[in-house]
């Protein structure tokens, strides 16, 4: 019995919608999490964050131990309490960023060992460690297994050592985790691209027992279309009955068809990042606000989004910002992509209740082009 029930409310093929009830409040799926790496989520502030339509936040791991400290967030009441965020966070196991930013990261049976990418320092992340950081130090609502995630290209071998590993360690993590009634915590599969490791992997975590199930190794510089292999059966392979996570996932096409397989949550830095270089997110795609064609065009980014970042200022005075390099245009792109990639997972809710997704996927796929 989970701590936080999933109620499925409409199907439409594999995409379904529904609702996770956590102690914190209600995280309707399908649903995109902004990333909050280092207790915020880039530039903007919680209240702007909430008014998107964001249910639940994601916090990170690795940079929080590292600075300020989780023993020092824990002093200081929790996250929830330190960012002022009162909705459920999710916090990754810090595994990912300690294998892609630590200056040298050695994984043993028991645990990684690193040096931190800010001074040096040196640190040991176990599964038991890692929980203790996320449950009772931070304090969110969903907590990650630890897991080694390996680098794509991955050969056979080297991705069936990791998960094992990740198994290993996911069953370490639930002994440690225990049995809380106000958080919940997820396992990760691996197996990069191959079939039957994924399979094995789902076996292996279903056998331990978790609230939830990610589909981790993805994103990693495989393209779009070879996750899309992968979201073919991988999906299929964890319990119908609870929420499935796509980890670091991705651009609005790969929600989309991820939602297709039946995913349910989402994350990713690209709405920030991408408002921070004077990208915008937009029905007919991604569009670039440098670009001298918005110099003097009077229209909104999307006057149908209910934020003031995309209804309230034009492409010409959102363009002279980010030409003049001046802060106000990072935060005002960086609000409207959070609003946009709300408004989407609030279009896919919609479209699957109403029995319309395959007609709403294709006319996204056509609508969608880069420029």
């Amino acid at each position: 019995m989970s701590a936080f029930p999933f109620e499925i409310s409409a199907r439409d093929g594999a995409a379904r919608t529904g609702v996770l009830k956590t102690a914190r409040g209600d995280i309707r799926t399908p649903a995109f999490m902004p990333v909050g790496t280092a207790a915020t989520v880039k530039a903007l502030t919680v209240d702007q964050v909430a008014a998107t339509g964001a249910d639940i936040i994601l916090g990170n791991t690795y940079h929080l131990m590292l600075r300020p400290t989780a023993e020092r967030v824990k002093r200081l009441g929790g996250l929830h309490r330190f960012m002022r965020w009162d909705k459920p966070i999710l916090t990754d196991s810090g595994g990912f960023q300690v294998m892609s930013l630590s200056k040298i990261a050695k994984v043993t049976e028991e645990a990684v060992a690193f040096q931190s990418h800010i001074d040096g320092s040196r640190h040991v992340l176990s599964p038991e460690r890692s929980i203790e950081i996320q449950a009772d130090l931070l304090g969110s609502d969903i907590v990650m297994q630890l897991d080694e995630c390996v680098a794509w290209p991955a050969e056979e071998n080297r991705a069936r050592e990791a998960m094992l590993l990740s198994a290993r360690w996911g069953a370490r993590s639930k002994a440690a985790f225990g049995e809380r009634p106000t958080q919940a915590l997820f396992g990760i599969q691996q197996g990069s691209t191959f079939e039957h490791l994924r399979k094995e992997s789902a076996e292996r975590l279903i056998e331990t027992g978790f609230d939830g199930y990610a589909l981790g190794g993805l994103a990693v510089g495989e393209g779009h279309e070879a996750m899309c292999e992968v979201l073919d059966y991988a999906p299929a392979m964890l319990p119908a009955d609870r929420p499935r996570y796509l980890m670091g996932v991705g651009k609005p096409i790969d929600l989309v068809e991820a939602v297709a397989r039946g995913v349910d949550m989402f994350d990713c830095v690209l709405p920030t990042r991408s408002g921070r270089h004077g990208q915008a997110w937009t029905w007919e795609g991604p569009i670039n606000l440098k670009n001298a064609r918005f110099a003097e065009d009077d229209s909104p980014l999307d006057e149908t989004i209910a934020c003031p970042a995309s209804s309230h200022y034009s492409k010409a005075y959102l363009h002279h910002l980010v030409k003049a390099e001046e802060i106000l245009g990072q935060v005002l792109l960086s609000w409207h992509n959070i609003a946009f990639f709300q408004a989407l997972t609030a279009a896919m809710r919609a479209a699957i209740a109403e029995g319309r997704f395959e007609a709403f996927r294709a006319d996204f796929k056509a609508r969608q082009r880069i420029r």
